[in-house]
């Protein structure tokens, strides 16, 4: 048997899996009870040093592919700020309104949740 800890919507749970052995009866592992997750590390500090009050979020889990904009950098409704990787697929992460690009809180291969803040706007 071998012991496999994996984690499912944040909820981290140990799970016993058979080897499939020749002759062994199956054996039904006790449910585990879940164990809190692990805290994400906090996002790096901005460059500049201040947030602006727009944030750029991510719509998805994925992974930080590319960063498009810069801090300072002047960006209209719709200009992607970020591109984010989740299943091969290449999704960009737009801005939510115009404004000037006030920081930039993640970097390339940085791993983000959903509702994560990528970016700050003024």
């Amino acid at each position: 048997m071998k012991n496999y800890t994996i984690t499912v919507n944040g909820s981290v749970y140990d799970v016993t899996v058979d080897d499939g052995v020749a002759g062994a009866a199956p054996v039904a592992a006790p449910k585990a009870a879940p164990k809190a997750a692990p805290k994400a590390a906090p996002a790096p500090a901005a460059a500049s040093g201040a947030a602006g009050s727009v944030k750029v979020e991510a719509g998805a889990a994925g992974k930080v592919f590319k960063v498009e904009a810069s801090v300072g950098q002047a960006v209209k409704t719709g200009d992607t700020v970020v591109i984010l990787e989740a299943m091969k697929m290449e999704i960009p992460v737009v801005a939510p309104s115009d404004g000037t690009v006030a920081s930039i809180d993640v970097a390339v291969g940085d791993a983000v949740e959903a509702g994560a803040v990528l970016a700050t706007l003024n």
